[in-house]
């Protein structure tokens, strides 16, 4: 059933200012009894969706690199005891440059992590002070080349389209990441998120984000520069060279089953959608109650899934096939696109149709959340 896992470690040395992931900071952390509990959730999980062996592993955060390589190593044994690992699999690990030295890659790749994720967000100190980060640029070049040197694949994250950016400099940022030779990378827009500190600078006058066409326009620059050095877009927001794209979130976006465990991880198996326990410390009492940090497990309609799995397989470059997803669901056609609006926006240029499949066009990636509005029919949306 699942084909995913997710791990999530929720500990964080700081809090950045843009972030709305479930982090938390404390003084300290009891490894064993976070050992303890995730390998018990793990197990509960695997009861119910333990069927086919992993393709892929994620550990997200939080700051994953500030789990003892042993944990990490004792995590993944049982998770092939468990479900068993396909060839190749992948088991990525999200670092950030501040937490890592070249002893901690050694033991990850030593544990089996095979590839990482490195937040840099910024080579430019400045601006890594505004976002509230703990590394600087020099630190993060030396991650990125200890992370090169450690792992099979690497890919690492940027953030653009923050208030001083112009295409111009933009594209000198851009330009030199794109040149530093890995085979995947993540590009953001700064997006204010609720409940974030820079959410309250905005509401106080002391932060004003780029407006929407400025943005846009670094948007369409970004693509076309990523396309340009070999990393076309395989979704909005991130890029890959043929072969290296991220396994584990195209089984998000192609909407495969996966089991999520640890504090505020969400899953979805067998058509009912889990999330576990928010606050670590929460957390950790639901296991020992109830074997499992789960919260919540909802049992989702055909009609929801279908949504979910249109609202994820449109981010992708290679879209959606229509026909197979009304086959899973049971649904027609005309249940889950409105018609009208696909072909209006299609003769913009902003969507495109091949046989049964429908997708989103370079022109309409920009404005994807407006055109999901659109396109998603709405009985679907309101199911």
């Amino acid at each position: 059933m699942a084909r995913a896992l997710y791990i999530h470690w929720p500990f964080c040395a700081k809090k950045c200012p843009y972030c709305d992931f479930n982090s938390h900071v404390r003084a300290s952390v009891d490894v064993g009894a976070w050992e303890r509990a995730l390998i018990a959730d793990m197990r509960a999980e695997a009861e119910v969706a333990g069927e086919e062996r992993l393709t892929s592993i994620f550990f997200g955060g939080g700051t994953p690199s500030l789990m003892p390589p042993a944990l990490v190593a004792a995590l993944l044994a049982e998770a092939r005891a468990l479900w068993g690992f396909a060839e190749g699999i992948e088991i990525t690990l999200e670092a950030n440059p501040s937490s890592v030295e070249a002893g901690a890659f050694a033991g990850l790749a030593a544990a089996g992590v095979n590839r990482v994720s490195l937040g840099v967000q910024s080579l430019d100190d400045a601006e890594l002070r505004f976002l509230g980060r703990l590394h600087g640029a020099d630190e993060a070049l030396r991650a990125l080349e200890m992370a090169q040197r450690h792992f099979a694949r690497v890919s690492f994250d940027m953030i653009y389209a923050l208030p001083a950016h112009t295409p111009e400099l933009w594209e000198q940022r851009l330009t030199r990441a794109l040149g530093f030779g890995t085979g995947h990378i993540s590009l953001y827009q700064l997006t204010i998120e609720p409940g974030t500190r820079f959410a309250s600078d905005v509401r106080r006058g002391r932060l004003v984000p780029l407006d929407d066409d400025a943005a846009a326009a670094l948007f369409d620059l970004t693509q076309e520069r990523a396309q340009a050095a070999g990393l076309p877009a395989y979704e909005t927001s991130n890029h890959a060279r043929a072969g290296e794209e991220s396994r584990h979130n195209l089984a998000y976006w192609r909407y495969h089953d996966y089991a999520g465990i640890g504090p505020g991880a969400h899953g979805r198996r067998g058509g009912t959608a889990t999330v576990r326990h928010k606050k670590p410390e929460n957390f950790l009492k639901a296991v020992e109650a109830q074997g499992n940090g789960i919260a919540e497990a909802r049992p989702l309609a055909p009609p929801d899934q279908a949504a979910e799995a249109l609202l994820m397989g449109l981010r992708l470059t290679e879209g959606i096939d229509i026909a197979a997803l009304a086959a899973r669901f049971g649904l027609t056609r005309p249940e889950l696109v409105e018609e009208d609006a696909l072909a209006r926006l299609c003769d913009l240029g902003m969507m495109w149709t091949r046989g049964t499949r429908i997708g989103v066009a370079p022109e309409g990636r920009g404005v994807l959340d407006a055109l999901l509005a659109e396109v998603v029919a709405d009985r679907l949306v309101a199911a």
